[in-house]
């Protein structure tokens, strides 16, 4: 099975299985963009410029050996004659174009040599290459030609990962997530304070929302590179507070190139829950009790961690490490009688929560707490001493409540500047991490809860999975025909396809 992947770092196998083929390796630099399922490249997309700055005309290049070979037998047989009176001309035309148009918008614009030209195989017009139009297709151009040659062939269209991309404006941090569910998973996060100054002022301050524009800015470049198959992208508590959050939705949708939605407390609490308890069905029998503590809000979900599953209710309260920093901790270090404050009010939203959501406290006795999101992390790596930060060591860590208590006792009687060098403790992190860790102890002291299961996936993950869940297996449908060898066809000594490649004089060397 052929498979269209999202551009990653080429593996030293593809990179190797490249220079073989060509006898040398190669001199400029490539992305695998179509690979058998086990990685061996088949089409790989080329620099517009060779590493000595000479111009490299060939986009898209057939680099599978078994697949050139075929190809090459076609041509002796008449193929680029015959693919240039199959198909219409203006089609083929066009096709030129877009594929001129692609490669030569890489062109660096301080580039002052000679830059490649021509379309598909290096020509404006015509067939010159089978070779050439058959990566394109499979790489997922519009080509007439490489249709033709697939068809003729028996090549099935490749499938392409389900690749997706999710952005999270949160209160306190603009995180990214692209993952295929099938090993590539890119994460990335900057903490840009987006909720600073809402639970006093009321609105988002403009250079709070410009650190989030530019993250965005940031952010799609990268997800640009990935070329997911669908995206969404979300703005949580900060955004449904501030009475200028649609003036910040549309800035950051701008920024994205995607429309930002606003996402209510319950759905926050949802999507959580299904991220994190992913594969926790033998870890949390008795079910989870998800708990995630943002910079505005505090989202509870509690259910059963089998596959697919729904949480059986959610909730989510006014409670942050932002919002209780700016409302309780003005001191530096908070003094006791503001530590006390703000565990004691956290506690009384736990009591509406009881009243409001009996269904979550009953399930508080037999369910595994869960925590999730920039505190509990935070926590646990302080507790472990994590330096450098790892997510593989922190997913799956038990926090005991003990460990949970010793943390906070410790960052809240340091001031910032000594805070800020506990290992594990990223700095961005430090001047709201006391705020956020009165709400984990308070919830541990309320129900007397003697540990957390700490989880790197959350929202982020549960939205990952919703996207993955609505696309079909295949986003190009296959031609429904297997890949043969074709009927009578003259044999071709191994290495034609490398020799094919050889004859370019721009070829990747």
């Amino acid at each position: 099975m052929l498979v269209r992947a999202a551009a990653a770092t080429v593996t030293s196998a593809q990179c190797a299985a490249v220079a073989d083929l060509l006898g040398r390796p190669p001199q400029c630099a490539f992305d695998v963009v179509v690979a058998h399922d086990d990685g061996r490249p088949v089409v790989i997309a080329n620099s517009p410029l060779l590493d000595d700055g000479r111009p490299m005309p060939t986009r898209y290049w057939l680099v599978d050996a078994d697949l050139g070979r075929r190809v090459s037998q076609l041509e002796g047989r008449g193929g680029v004659r015959a693919a240039e009176a199959a198909v219409d001309a203006e089609a083929l035309a066009a096709a030129h174009g877009r594929y001129a148009a692609e490669r030569d918008s890489l062109v660096p614009a301080d580039h002052r040599g000679p830059r490649p030209s021509g379309g598909v195989g290096g020509t404006a017009r015509g067939v010159k290459c089978l070779h050439a139009h058959l990566a394109y297709r499979l790489a997922g151009g519009d080509d007439p030609v490489g249709d033709w040659v697939m068809s003729r062939l028996g090549v099935d269209h490749p499938e392409r990962r389900r690749t997706v991309a999710v952005v999270d404006c949160g209160t306190n941090t603009t995180r990214l997530l692209i993952d295929d569910g099938d090993g590539l998973e890119l994460r990335r996060q900057r903490v840009t304070g987006l909720g600073r100054g809402v639970d006093s002022g009321g609105r988002l301050h403009d250079d709070a929302i410009g650190r989030v524009v530019g993250a965005l800015a940031e952010y799609r470049e990268v997800i640009d590179d990935h070329h997911p198959t669908a995206i969404r992208a979300v703005a949580t508590s900060a955004a449904r507070d501030a009475p200028n959050g649609a003036d910040f939705l549309r800035k950051a949708s701008d920024a994205l190139g995607v429309e930002v939605e606003l996402l209510d407390g319950e759905s926050e609490a949802a999507y959580g829950f299904a991220g994190a308890t992913a594969g926790l069905a033998d870890s949390a029998p008795g079910g989870a009790m998800v708990l995630d503590i943002g910079g505005g809000s505090t989202e509870f979900a509690y259910g059963s961690p089998r596959a697919g599953a729904v949480p059986e209710a959610v909730a989510s309260l006014d409670m942050g490490s932002v919002r209780w920093t700016e409302r309780f901790l003005a001191s530096d270090p908070p003094r006791p009688e503001e530590l006390s404050s703000a565990i004691s009010v956290a506690r009384l939203h736990l009591d509406d929560l009881e009243r409001e959501h009996p269904l979550i406290v009953r399930g508080v006795s037999t369910a595994r707490l869960v925590g999730v999101a920039g505190t509990a992390t935070t926590v646990a790596a302080v507790e472990i001493g994590l330096e450098p930060y790892d997510p593989a060591v922190i997913d799956g860590f038990v926090l005991t409540r003990a460990a949970a208590e010793d943390v906070f006792r410790t960052l809240a009687t340091e001031r910032l500047a000594d805070r800020v060098h506990n290992p594990g403790l990223h700095p961005d992190r430090a001047p709201v991490i006391v705020g956020g860790c009165c709400i984990l102890v308070a919830v541990m002291r309320h129900w007397d809860i003697d540990e957390c299961l700490v989880r790197e996936r959350d929202l982020l993950d549960g939205i990952a999975a919703e996207l993955r869940r609505a696309q079909p297996a295949s986003v190009v449908e296959p031609a429904g025909a297997a890949v043969v060898e074709p009927v009578g066809a003259a044999v071709v000594e191994p290495g034609a396809a490398g020799s094919h490649i050889d004859a370019d004089p721009h070829a990747v060397r």
